[in-house]
């Protein structure tokens, strides 16, 4: 029995209620084109031509039989040939003397899937079966191509067919129900695992039923202008065009067709372009591309990361994402808004930020008033993850804590095949308790736990941010064979040596950093009381946020610290890293007492790469990483132990010379630069275990 709704108006249906706005297909021709770049070895077009354009015709049903004579005039009026692909068990019978006309007039028979139910690939035997048939129908009509149905494909399977080339992919075309587009415009050898072989040649320019009937364009504008793109790079522009949908003169008009002028629009622009364009049959394509065996590049990734943090401001997050983006790949950062003045979208070094809701300072006095903001930003993450998986699938997700459930937002591309990395920057349970001041065993403690559990099993790597916790948390989770460590290695091309820029007596001490309890931002303050009269030309300047900021300034007036203490606002890490090498000496005064004793203070090593010399709290962690000769311990809590470290390093050039000197060559050689590598591998390790076939 057949389904009472034919299989293209359903597939339509799915797709419009799934993208929403019409405008979306704006977003992708020719904005997001595939890759420009001509595999390796590639020879240039027949004759010196800067580009080649192909044409194919699916005929879905009896209406396009009915048109592929009128269809094929107007091409020949223009000069152009192409392919008429027929299924050959469907809902017509395509006759012998129409296949022969055809031929006949230099225009080409090929194969398109066998009945276009969307059930050839349902299973790996009932393919081989159809394949069989397929073929019978290869050799009777001739056929040297072929192309699934509902632009399904696998590339492994299809050496089955007795095929020279396929059709079955493009180039990128998000609403497809398969979406993964094979990111070139260039035809490609796909070796098959029985040694056959065939060349694929994916369509580049959208098809005129997304175009006209789904998103139900007035104009071919998206047609010129991926054309216009391709043929300046030397690309294949390969469209293919259904005759079921076009409405000839004296036809009448409905929302399945588009007249056909928009057709000849499309001919009208090549036509224009004959001297630059290599004009072919699919099969003449598949000729020219197959002995020379070419291999697409590699497909870049698409990342996405999702922070709830200040991006620019995160150094963490800025050396992951501009890694993967410099080295070609995609990369999408869902981020707070910091800065009123920066816009809701921006381009940093080839990363796209996408700020979802804005944080303007980090007040939270309460839990609740804490959550409230982390479950909208979720939410908002969410649904603009789904939208953006489903117009174009992304490969890999990187989630940064805090908190761990962001990892949900990515919850339906894992469904889909995607990946999930979920970085820890600090372990949730400890810092809340210490934010809060909450205790172990407690009902919130208790049930951060389980969130903790269950955000670890809805990932597929787990990066911890320091070595003590990674037994910890893997014991926790149960995840001690998913877990890896990287800690926070900073990135020398942005905290590197430099001349001071500042000239004017002061001895500047600097924090920049959360302001929370753990941090010990009090205990400096209380320290720097103590020195400020014996070193009156030394200021204390602190750069960040935190639920402490108010009560923190409130401390060092009733010290009066006035005109000696200084609070900023938190600014962006290439701009910290430029205040911090103009400072003489930093200080980072955690607890030992509390969450800091384990957490791994990204700055101590950022100071260090910068060649200023650095006070730390001896905590168990900055024990564990650093020694005497690289930095100053002072017993951590201590003010006093603290005030006397900073009299010792302010009074004691050569130490500070000597230490910071020692400090670079170790931050050099544990610097971001060792584990680049190591990131982009875990990344390419995991984007390689998706279940696809390669092209």
């Amino acid at each position: 029995m057949k389904p009472l709704v034919p299989a293209f108006a359903r597939r339509g249906i799915r797709r419009w209620f799934a993208l929403g706005k019409r405008r979306k297909v704006g977003d992708v021709w020719p904005i997001l084109p595939g890759s420009e770049r001509p595999p390796d070895g590639w020879p240039g077009w027949p004759g010196g031509k800067e580009f080649a354009f192909v044409l194919t015709h699916d005929v879905e049903g009896p209406d396009g039989v009915a048109k592929c004579r009128q269809l094929m005039e107007l091409e020949m009026k223009w000069g152009f040939h192409s392919s008429f692909n027929f299924i050959p068990e469907g809902d017509y019978r395509v006759t012998r003397e129409l296949r022969e006309e055809l031929a006949r007039n230099g225009f080409e028979v090929g194969v398109h899937d066998l009945r276009h139910d969307g059930l050839l690939y349902r299973s790996r035997k009932s393919f081989s079966e159809n394949a069989a048939r397929i073929n019978r129908y290869l050799k009777e009509w001739g056929a040297a191509g072929f192309r699934s149905g509902f632009m399904l494909h696998n590339p492994d399977w299809l050496a089955d067919l007795e095929i020279q080339y396929d059709a079955s992919t493009f180039d990128t075309d998000p609403f497809e129900p398969q979406p993964d587009g094979v990111g070139t415009i260039f035809p490609f050898w796909k070796e098959s695992p029985n040694g056959r072989g065939y060349v694929e040649l994916p369509y580049t320019l959208p098809q005129d039923s997304t175009l006209f009937i789904l998103f139900a364009e007035r104009t071919p504008d998206i047609w010129l202008k991926k054309l216009d793109w391709i043929a300046a790079h030397g690309g294949m522009a390969l469209v293919n065009v259904h005759p079921d949908y076009i409405q000839f003169p004296g036809q009448p008009a409905s929302v399945f067709n588009f007249p056909v002028e928009l057709y000849e629009r499309l001919l009208q622009h090549v036509r224009q372009r004959t001297n630059e364009s290599w004009l072919c049959l699919p099969k003449e394509m598949a000729a020219f591309a197959a002995p020379l065996k070419l291999r697409p590049p590699p497909r870049p990734r698409r990342i996405c990361m999702v922070t709830y943090s200040y991006y620019l401001a995160d150094a963490r997050v800025t050396r992951y994402a501009e890694a993967l983006a410099g080295r070609g790949d995609h990369v999408d950062v869902l981020s707070l808004q910091r800065w009123q003045e920066k816009p809701d979208r921006e381009i940093s070094r080839k990363v796209n930020i996408i700020r979802l809701q804005p944080r303007l300072a980090k007040t939270e006095k309460s839990p609740l008033s804490y959550l409230w903001p982390t479950l909208r930003f979720l939410a908002s993450s969410s649904i603009w993850i789904a939208r953006s998986h489903f117009r174009q699938p992304y490969d890999v997700f990187h989630i940064h804590n805090i908190p761990d459930f962001l990892v949900f937002a990515a919850a339906y591309p894992r469904l889909k095949g995607a990946k999930v990395i979920l970085d820890i920057h600090d372990i949730v349970p400890e810092f809340y308790g210490s934010k809060f001041g909450v205790k172990n065993g407690s009902p919130a403690i208790s049930l951060l736990e389980w969130t903790e559990r269950l955000s670890a099993r809805n990932t597929d790597h787990i990066i911890m941010s320091n070595h003590l916790w990674l037994d910890k948390y893997a014991a926790r989770t149960g995840t001690a064979g998913r877990c890896s460590v990287f800690i926070n290695n900073v990135d020398r091309s942005i905290f590197h040596p430099r001349p001071k820029t500042r000239n004017d007596g002061k001895f500047i001490i600097i924090f920049p950093g959360g302001l929370q309890w753990h941090q010990g931002l009090d205990i400096a303050l209380r320290a720097f009381h103590k020195i400020h009269g014996e070193m009156p030309e030394a200021e204390f300047h602190i750069y960040g946020d935190g639920n402490m900021k108010q009560s923190l300034m409130d401390l060092s007036r009733d010290l009066g610290l006035e005109g000696k203490v200084y609070f900023f606002d938190p600014i962006p890490v290439r701009e910290i890293a430029e205040v911090m090498a103009n400072a003489d000496l930093g200080v980072v005064p955690k607890r030992a007492d509390s969450f800091g004793n384990e957490a791994y203070s990204t700055k101590i090593m950022e100071f260090m790469s910068l060649g200023v010399p650095v006070i730390v709290s001896e905590t168990k962690i900055d024990r564990y990483y650093f020694n005497d000769s690289v930095v100053r311990f002072f017993e951590s809590g201590n003010h006093e132990a603290l005030a006397e470290a900073m009299l010792e390093m302010i009074g004691n050039p050569e130490l500070r010379r000597q230490m910071a000197a020692r400090a670079s060559s170790y931050a050099a050689e544990h610097s971001w630069e060792k584990r680049r590598i190591d990131y982009l591998n875990l990344v390419d390790a995991l984007g390689a275990r998706d279940g696809k076939a390669s092209p």
